[in-house]
């Protein structure tokens, strides 16, 4: 199954863990325009076995499906050196700032970097704003911040950094352009 990671209404990741759990034997080939750098680690820990940018695709995509029926897992170079990388330093207990964060709250970050509002992050992700106000308090004190402010300034310095590293998202999705 080959599939996006981005949705409107929510994130692929959730929908590879439904997919994972209905049918454990199910070959998933993630092709997205989000990053690699950010997402790939996260797609195969959620199941996939493959992910591959949408810039890269045409190059790469034959290789990747051969790979992928045969079992095998595919990344690109960059990512499986970024994973091997993590795996030294997570044993020398170094951390990037966002490894802590689970992929729901790496998502709320994200869009809180790309300057949405509570309502607005609650009306996208179909939450309640209590809940997107748990999850920022988790992500506070998982990054050690104190404020509100402070997490924002964070996460928008954070988006900034990586920006060329994805595609921001529209700020308004049809359900919620009225928030």
């Amino acid at each position: 199954m080959i599939l996006e990671l981005s949705f409107a209404d929510g994130h692929g990741l959730e929908l590879i863990r439904q997919a994972k759990g209905i049918h454990q034997s199910i070959k998933l080939l993630v092709l997205s325009t989000q990053s690699e750098m950010i997402y790939a680690e996260r797609v195969l820990r959620a199941g996939a076995i493959g992910f591959i940018n949408k810039r890269e695709a045409s190059n790469n995509i034959l290789t990747a499906l051969r790979m992928i029926v045969r079992g095998q897992i595919y990344a690109s170079a960059e990512v499986t050196q970024r994973i091997l990388g993590t795996s030294v330093r997570r044993c020398s207990n170094e951390y990037s700032l966002t490894e802590h964060l689970t992929d729901r709250e790496l998502e709320i970050f994200e869009l809180l970097g790309q300057g949405l509002s509570t309502r607005l992050i609650a009306c996208r992700l179909h939450l309640s704003g209590s809940t997107i106000d748990t999850y920022r308090e988790r992500i506070k004190k998982k990054l050690g911040l104190h404020s509100g402010l402070e997490l924002v300034r964070h996460a928008v310095q954070w988006v900034i950094e990586h920006e060329s590293q994805f595609e921001l998202m529209d700020d308004a999705s049809p359900t919620c352009a009225n928030q």
